[in-house]
Parts: C-alpha cells; sequence; structure tokens
C-alpha cells in the first residue's frame, strides 16, 4: 500500500533535500488530496490503495478532475510535482518496479509576468516609516533590505547579527534547502539597518543579549513572515498605493530594476539564489517591454 510511504518519503525531503516545513506541509497536502480522489473514484479507504492504482490513467482523470475543479495550469503542475517527486522516491526505494507516470505530460503553465514598483513608487514607500520610533526604525531596515537585496521574506526574517558584515557592504543569505549566498547591501540599506541595530533594536520588547535574530518583533523575539506582509500592508496603505503587494514584490522590483539598469541575467540569478536560470529568464519579459516602449517613445520611424 502505497500512502504509508508518504511519511518516510517526507523524511527524506528533510533530511536529504533540508526541505522547509512550508514546503513538506505542500507536499504532503498535494499528495493527501491525490489520495482523496482516488479513495472516491475506487471507494477504498486511501490506505488500500496499491500500487495497480497508481497509473497513468488515474492521474490523467485527476489532472482532468482539477481542471473541472477551476483550479489553475500553475497549480496542477505543482501537485503533479509533488506527485512525480514521490513516485521517484517509491521507485528509489523499490516500493515500485518502475515509473508508471513518466509520460504523463506536465500541464502547460500559464506565463503570468510579475509585478513590480516603479522608482517613485520605492521611494514613497521607503519613506513612510516614522523614523521616531523603534518600530519605524525597524520597518524601514525591513523594507529596505528587502528591495536592497532582493530577498525572499523567509530569507529576510531569518537574518541573525552575525549575517551583517558592514565593512565590507555583504550580507550572508539562506535561501531554498539552507543554501547559502552572499550578497551586496547597498549604503541606504546599510544606513538603515545600522540606524535599527544601533537605536531601535534592543528597545524591541528588550531582548536577551543571546537574541541572535536581525528583525525582533515588540515582545523581543524573531519576526515571522507574517508580521513582515503585515507591516508592508501597513505602509502600502498610508501611502495610497493602488495596487495589491506583497513582500515578494520588492524581490520582483530588485531584479527588474537591475535588468533595466543593464545588469545581465546571470549576475541576477546568482543575487536571488536561483537555481536554474529559466527561473531568472521571466524578468526578462518586463525588460522587452521597457525596451519596446522606450523604442516607441524615441524612435523617428516608429
Amino acid at each position: 500500500m502505497l500512502f504509508q510511504h508518504i511519511d518516510g518519503f517526507l523524511s527524506h525531503l528533510r533530511v536529504e533535500k533540508s526541505a522547509t516545513n512550508l514546503t513538506l506541509l505542500g507536499y504532503k497536502t498535494d499528495l493527501a488530496q491525490f489520495f482523496n480522489f482516488l479513495s472516491s473514484k475506487y471507494s477504498l479507504p486511501k490506505e488500500e490503495i496499491n500500487n495497480e492504482l497508481l497509473n497513468h490513467r488515474s492521474v490523467r482523470e485527476y489532472l482532468t478532475y482539477m481542471q473541472e475543479k477551476g483550479l489553475s495550469r500553475s497549480t496542477m503542475a505543482r501537485k503533479l510535482a509533488a506527485l512525480r517527486s514521490f513516485v521517484r522516491f517509491l521507485c528509489r526505494e523499490n516500493i515500485l518496479a518502475g515509473n508508471p507516470i513518466a509520460a504523463v505530460s506536465t500541464p502547460k503553465r500559464d506565463k503570468k509576468l510579475p509585478k513590480f514598483l516603479y522608482s517613485p513608487e520605492i521611494n514613497l514607500l521607503m519613506a513612510a516609516p516614522d523614523l521616531s520610533t523603534a518600530s519605524g526604525k525597524r520597518d524601514k531596515a525591513i523594507l529596505e533590505t528587502l528591495y536592497a537585496a532582493g530577498l525572499r521574506v523567509s530569507e529576510l526574517v531569518g537574518l541573525d547579527i552575525k549575517d551583517l558584515d558592514f565593512a565590507e557592504g555583504f550580507i550572508k543569505v539562506r535561501g531554498k534547502g539552507q543554501k547559502e549566498r552572499i550578497v551586496p547591501l547597498g549604503s541606504k540599506a546599510r544606513d538603515a539597518l545600522t540606524m535599527y541595530i544601533d537605536k531601535g533594536r534592543l528597545l524591541l520588547g528588550k531582548p536577551e543579549r543571546t537574541t541572535r535574530a536581525v528583525f525582533l518583533n515588540r515582545f523581543g523575539n524573531r519576526l515571522s513572515a507574517r508580521s513582515v506582509r503585515t507591516i508592508l500592508n501597513k505602509y502600502v496603505e498610508d501611502i495610497a498605493l493602488n495596487q495589491k503587494i506583497s513582500p515578494h514584490t520588492l524581490r520582483h522590483s530588485f531584479a527588474t530594476h537591475l535588468l533595466n539598469g543593464g545588469a545581465d541575467l546571470r549576475s541576477v540569478q546568482e543575487l536571488l539564489g536561483h537555481v536554474k536560470l529559466s527561473t531568472t529568464q521571466i524578468y526578462t519579459h518586463l525588460t522587452r517591454e521597457n525596451i519596446k516602449n522606450v523604442f516607441d517613445k524615441n524612435h523617428p520611424r516608429r
């Protein structure tokens, strides 16, 4: 029976792939939904679903089911990727003699261009925090660091004091799978971080000297990713920015502005911590649009 091997698969991801808790939860949820589908289809408890029921046809029927439920192609592709990974694990452990879903094609993903902010909007956002308060100093450092280094929100809240190298102007970032990279900080982010650490951090919940985290909440504990989103939403509302943005929007803005400024794609890939260049290439659509606008605006025979 296959369902019982999910825990072993998740342990494999945690130990050998250094998967985060959020990633593990996603895989667990996606696999549970697939087994719930098979359970309903074959009128069997999911614990009794055997090797024969996991095949090309049943997976194609599951994709059709998801499509009829209105799931996006990107969501379907993600769920299929989780199932593929699980099946590869089963093959490696000799639970399956061969890969029964190797020929199942992945739904073509919708091409959605990432949202980003223009430079004037970035400037408004960076000027929004009240620097007369400890929380305002912290929030300014958060916004500047997210944009200056192109960080994921999980990378930001995972920063420790020892990761900051103000003398050299770099920070050490732990990305997906705990892979480390070194990212330049920039003078504005460095100044904001210095102000926060010297004049604001110790006032937030009066943390113990042993507290390693850079960004703290009012209780002196490490700030959560959800709190960062709440902080950003507050300033977006304060400056009346008429669009919904997230911390990842600042990461998108970082990449877009670098490429528009002439940075090469591979350098941006390294700064973002992308494993595949194809992940970074989505930003070239934005830069091409910018180039086209420049052409249309300035060429005498456009």
